[in-house]
């Protein structure tokens, strides 16, 4: 299993309408570097939930579900997209500022690459992670 974040904007598409949808489409990635990890993706895979621009924090987790096909968003067809389910919220949000200030995620792609809206996480980050979330990794 691979373990993966995955950014949306709260106001455009946030953890609760996932939640509420039970099943969702990630689309709309218009990145090489993202699409590529989109592509990577396989059933079964782990996902944190990540509220960009505002917030600024990893919220929930989420199981990919079906893995990349066309985006319905683009009609180049050159870009991909993903579905995801909701696993579980966290108890405590992780922020950005404290990912930044751990040392022990001080090579995470969030702190290195933080404009990448997919991106790959470690086992030893996801494990960090869902300690400081309060949640079983």
């Amino acid at each position: 299993m691979a373990y993966w974040l995955m950014k949306s904007e709260p106001d455009v598409y946030g953890w609760h309408k996932l939640v509420a949808e039970r099943r969702g489409k990630w689309d709309g990635v218009r990145n090489w570097t993202a699409a590529r990890n989109l592509k990577s993706m396989k059933i079964g895979d782990k996902a944190f939930f990540y509220h960009s621009n505002i917030g600024k924090e990893i919220v929930g987790v989420m199981e990919i579900v079906r893995e990349a096909y066309p985006d319905s968003s683009d009609d180049t067809g050159k870009w991909v997209m993903v579905d995801v389910k909701p696993v579980r919220p966290v108890k405590t949000p992780v922020t950005l500022a404290a990912i930044r200030a751990d040392k022990k995620l001080k090579d995470m792609a969030l702190v290195r690459y933080a404009r990448l809206s997919v991106q790959p996480v470690t086992p030893a980050e996801w494990t960090h992670i869902c300690h400081l979330a309060g949640i079983a990794a």
